[in-house]
């Protein structure tokens, strides 16, 4: 892992238009300023509770979505125009949450993993095609005889196989996960997840990798962010934040964490919220968590509070954070 980033991104905003009555409409801010980078041969965790906006901030920073306001960077150049993004897809791409829905049930194994190489004509003739195919089947532990499959004939944990090897058809640099493991059997998960971390040492990958399983996201995560209701809390090295969370909600989703030791797990204050996630159509002013945040003030009503640097690579956004860590 080097230190040059890969993937930055400033500001990012991704509101949809909502319509609450007759010719009326209002924003919902699905990701509402933020900012981050990934370097080189990382693996970036994204965690949060669902509806906080992880799978809006990666399908966003893939240009699958069109970015509201805010840049993004590959490899220090802003992706912008239409020629920029398609330049961009070939380098990075998306392993989707659902290995169900994500397949053409039409389409042959063969034909899915394939179907990248024809898009971006990454091949010279049929023979060089078929090669590439087995080759990324291989990758992913799916044997030659079942290119000529369909969809529906595979387990979920295969198909999440073949799914991520259509991710890898380009040669891609950067690979956003999308929960990849959560709609499969926790068996499968483990293996899942030990292939995505062989793949990144075999392939020099770097990876977005959006949960809301904790271990499995400590297990693979160099670093890891905590977003809730479209704002990124709370940033630090994986086992920084876990050993240590500085934000009153990233204290809240770690406690929650189930410890294997009954000694340890009975010490162990688990934090409970209060109340539910707010609609992100009528997001509390100020800081977004301060309706559900035992140590909020009136300032926390009035200003969302700065993201910034706490001490070396780790970030928070609380006004009170000083004086709630002391």
């Amino acid at each position: 892992m080097s230190n040059t980033p890969l993937i930055e991104v400033k500001g990012l905003k991704e509101y949809f238009n909502i319509n609450v009555g007759l010719f009326r409409s209002k924003p919902l801010k699905a990701v509402d300023d933020v900012s981050f980078f990934i370097n080189k041969g990382e693996t970036l965790g994204l965690v949060g509770e669902s509806g906080c906006g992880k799978t809006t901030v990666g399908r966003t920073l893939l240009h699958l979505y069109k970015p509201t306001a805010g840049e993004i960077y590959y490899d220090g150049k802003l992706i912008k125009s239409k020629a920029d993004i398609k330049e961009f897809r070939k380098k990075a791409t998306m392993v989707f949450q659902d290995p169900y829905s994500s397949l053409n049930p039409r389409m042959t194994v063969s034909d899915i993993i394939g179907e990248p190489l024809d898009i971006h004509g990454l091949y010279e003739n049929k023979k060089e095609r078929e090669e590439r195919i087995l080759e990324l089947m291989g990758h992913v532990g799916l044997n030659s005889e079942h290119a000529s499959r369909y969809a529906h004939e595979f387990s979920g944990g295969q198909r999440q196989r073949i799914g991520i090897a259509r991710s890898l058809a380009v040669n891609p640099d950067f690979i956003v996960c999308d929960e990849p493991v959560s709609a499969l059997d926790v068996s499968i998960q483990a293996q899942v997840i030990n292939m995505f971390d062989e793949l990144q040492d075999k392939l020099n990958l770097t990876y977005l990798f959006i949960a809301h399983d904790l271990l499995v996201v400590r297990h693979i995560s160099d670093r890891i962010a905590v977003m809730y209701l479209g704002k990124m809390v709370e940033l630090a090295d994986a086992n920084e934040i876990c050993d240590r969370p500085l934000h009153p909600y990233s204290k809240a989703l770690m406690s929650a964490v189930p410890v294997p030791d009954p000694k340890i797990a009975r010490a162990n204050q688990r934090i409970a919220l209060q109340g539910d996630i707010p609609s992100p159509l009528n997001a509390p002013s100020g800081c977004p968590f301060r309706t559900r945040c035992q140590y909020a003030t009136d300032k926390c009503a009035e200003a969302m509070p700065e993201f910034k640097e706490v001490s070396k690579g780790h970030f928070v956004a609380c006004h009170r954070v000083a004086e709630i860590n002391d």
